[in-house]
């Protein structure tokens, strides 16, 4: 039958190509040749030669190639031998020299690289700006933040200053504002509330009434989470210096959304207190959230009216002017600084009013002036907090390396992972003798200080310096600020986590395993708390990565009728199986955890229940073995019989046959009367394989094995590569899988070549695209 370019098709099945046809780009097809037939003489003339030579270059691309088993492959390729590094070589990459020294430095210090680059005229003014409005919103997050870790505000500002200032330095992200964050916070909170609770602190007053001495708490706790700082920071130098910048590559997107989101929850719970004015007890470990949450419903009746209505008109006044500055972003120079705001008159009207003596609305109280000098953390907490910080390390890093990057991508710079995670940890590790808690990066003022004109850490700087001037001059103003003002603060400030819970719909549309993973470490992290939730959370996000590779797709694939493609034929209708082969492909590599699962699998795509068929041909095979020695045992009897019949004595009689000593012909299924299955080769596609380990290999070995018992051949497709396979002979004592049996590609499988079987009916058609 004519093909659709009314050419006879090519090959014995029907094949209109070969395999490695191709067409040059720019030279004609063969309807292209007719039309170039009928060219005017002219041009016929002035573009003969050309016109030749394409349809010579098109013919000769649609010749058949040689057909190349992987063994041919490696001995035409010629496989470079691998390089290995001599020690002098090494010694002279470690050498000290100028050019490595001045590397090493312009690394770990990119101030270095860009500074003295620093186009003063283009950025300079829009970093002061940007520095400006940074500030502005460092001093009430950092006083609000360290109230949700359960610190005194001012280390709110000590860790508004101390890394800000020192990112400058060894950052690489231009926009990333590191200081407090609410997750890290609540993290550090759930630490300090669990090792050094209220109730240890409590001293009795005038002999009867107990209280707590909120003096010796604070100055606990800030011990305490000055240790865990020093501790994180040098997790995350210690991972940056060892390359493993990777690490966070292990929390996904969804899972961070998921712990953050219900971190969020942790958050606003913990801020119900200072809501409703009311006084908790302090809960940790799994279920405290609830605890928590129920011990809030059981004394709402408690509520201190003045500060839950101080709360409420607080968090309204900021959430319209935060919409209003939404809104109108294009239009405003700079966002209305209204937490600030907000801040500075609520502090006056209490101060005025005397809010905490009339109305027993809780204050910030004395916030001291001035800088401390550095204190050694103390070691002995180590042991008790090193899983706590080693949380709180990936957690930071990854928040802050996810916001880096997306800066990075939409202004075209690059973030260095390793150098962030190094930037990170000194931050934090050098932080933490100030009395610093550890720091991530905010989103919020992140987006403001790219939004306001800033361009590189400069406004960093400048936001530090307007908190070193609050801390040495303004901070003791804040001494008459409503508690209830700053729970106002971080719970509007919690908006941008919440609007997470929209992935829930995302993610059921598009990848519902996913979605299953946000749900995991949203419920985990809320029953389980923060540190023992992540934990989970990332060992349940692991094992969907193995039953994914323990349960991929299995399919038979066949080719599209008039294209060169290969499909799943139980997905595509017009994909058609090449008769007499079965191309057996899996979505997933292989390893010793699915080998077995893809053995199956294999056997009963099939189409035959291949175990049986080997059952009954060794049944078949014994019974026919019985037959023979039982037919052997007649004849030897009736030649004893007729010698002695006919024989004289001492005469001898040699009777000769045909087939005497001749080798008796191998059964087959046919000869054992057993069905034969459709096909007389196995190819399996591993072009998703990337790797195979020893249990893989006798898994296939079997394969090989069981196959060639129903009498069909089976060969690899796309494998890593012969030496892949070679490599395991000495684990398994006898031979693998020979070159020959392993093929460059599966297109190349299903064309005649030496190495391939071809029985009658067979088809010769070239596999393409799978």
């Amino acid at each position: 039958m004519p093909g659709r370019d009314g050419m006879a098709p090519w090959g014995e099945q029907g094949c209109r190509r070969g395999y490695g046809v191709s067409r040059v780009p720019g030279a004609p097809s063969r309807g292209d040749v007719a039309e170039l037939s009928v060219m005017s003489p002219h041009q016929a003339g002035t573009q003969e030669g050309q016109m030749g030579m394409a349809v010579e270059m098109a013919l000769s691309h649609r010749a058949p190639r040689e057909v190349l088993s992987e063994a041919d492959l490696e001995e035409l390729a010629q496989r470079k031998p691998p390089t290995k590094p001599s020690l002098r070589s090494c010694l002279h990459k470690t050498r000290c020299s100028v050019s490595t020294a001045k590397s090493l430095l312009f690394r770990f210090l990119p101030f270095l690289h860009w500074m003295p680059r620093y186009p003063v005229k283009d950025w300079l003014l829009g970093d002061i700006v940007s520095g400006f409005s940074v500030g502005i919103m460092h001093l009430p997050q950092g006083l609000a933040y360290a109230l949700l870790a359960g610190l005194p505000p001012v280390t709110g500002l000590y860790s508004s200053f101390y890394p800000v200032f020192l990112y400058f330095f060894f950052g690489t992200s231009r926009h990333n504002s590191v200081g407090p964050f609410a997750v890290i916070s609540v993290m550090i909170g759930s630490v300090t509330d669990s090792l050094l609770p209220s109730e240890n602190f409590m001293e009795s007053v005038n002999g009867s009434n107990m209280t707590v001495n909120e003096a010796q708490r604070d100055a606990a706790r800030v011990e305490l989470v000055a240790t865990i700082t020093v501790l994180t920071g040098i997790f995350q130098v210690a991972l940056g210096l060892l390359q493993f910048g990777f690490v966070v590559t292990y929390l996904s997107d969804p899972l961070v959304r998921g712990y953050t989101t219900a971190a969020s929850v942790h958050v606003l719970v913990s801020q119900l207190k200072n809501v409703f004015g009311v006084s908790l007890g302090e809960h940790s470990g799994p279920l405290s959230l609830f605890m928590t949450f129920i011990e809030i419903c059981q004394k709402l009746p408690q509520t201190n009216v003045g500060t839950l209505v101080t709360a409420i008109i607080a968090m309204v006044a900021i959430f319209i002017v935060k919409e209003f500055n939404h809104k109108f972003a294009t239009k405003l120079p700079m966002p209305i600084p209204i937490e600030l705001i907000t801040i500075i008159v609520s502090t006056g009207i209490s101060y005025g009013v005397n809010l905490n003596a009339k109305f027993g609305i809780s204050v910030v109280g004395n916030i001291p002036s001035g800088l401390k000098p550095p204190v050694v953390p103390n070691v002995s907490y180590f042991g008790q907090v090193v899983g706590n910080a080693f949380a709180i390390a990936v957690v930071g890093y990854a928040i802050c390396i996810s916001l880096g990057k997306i800066f990075a991508l939409k202004h075209g710079y690059k973030v260095d992972s390793n150098q962030e995670l190094i930037a990170l940890g000194l931050c934090n590790f050098l932080g933490g003798f100030f009395q610093c808690f550890a720091i991530s990066c905010s989103m919020s003022r992140s987006l403001v200080q790219e939004s306001t004109g800033g361009n590189s850490q400069v406004a960093g700087v400048i936001s530090s310096l307007v908190i070193l001037v609050t801390i040495l001059k303004i901070g003791e103003l804040f001494r008459d600020l409503p508690k209830a003002i700053l729970s106002a603060i971080i719970i509007i400030n919690l908006k941008g986590m919440f609007k997470q819970f929209s992935d829930l719909r995302t993610l059921w549309k598009s990848n519902q395993v996913d979605l299953m993973v946000w749900i995991v470490t949203f419920v985990a992290t809320l029953l389980l708390n923060l540190d023992i939730g992540l934990g989970a959370s990332v060992a349940f996000g692991l094992l969907t990565v193995i039953f994914r590779t323990q349960l991929p797709h299995y399919s038979i694939l066949g080719r599209i009728s008039d294209t060169d493609v290969y499909r799943d034929v139980a997905e595509y209708q017009m994909a058609q199986e090449v008769p007499g082969v079965k191309i057996f492909r899996s979505s997933s590599t292989l390893y010793f955890a699915n080998v077995e699962l893809y053995a199956e699998a294999l056997k009963k795509k099939s189409g035959i229940n291949v175990d049986r068929l080997i059952e009954k041909k060794k049944k078949a095979l014994k019974k026919l073995k019985k037959q023979q020695k039982k037919a052997e045992k007649e004849k030897a009897k009736r030649k004893k019989d007729t010698e002695d019949e006919h024989n004289g004595p001492g005469v001898t009689v040699i009777e000769l046959s045909g087939e005497e000593g001749s080798t008796p012909p191998t059964p087959t299924l046919r000869t054992l009367g057993l069905p034969q299955p459709s096909f007389h080769a196995v190819i399996l596609d591993f072009s998703p394989v990337s790797f195979v380990d020893t249990v893989s290999i006798k898994i296939l070995k079997n394969i090989f094995r069981d196959f060639h018992e129903i009498e069909a051949d089976v060969f690899v497709a796309g494998c890593p590569g012969e030496k892949a396979l070679q490599s395991h002979q000495p684990l398994l004592g006898t031979p693998t899988p020979s070159g020959h049996s392993c093929w460059p590609g599966a297109p190349s499988m299903v064309s005649p070549s030496p190495g391939f079987p071809q029985r009658t009916g067979a088809a010769g058609c070239p596999m393409g695209p799978v």
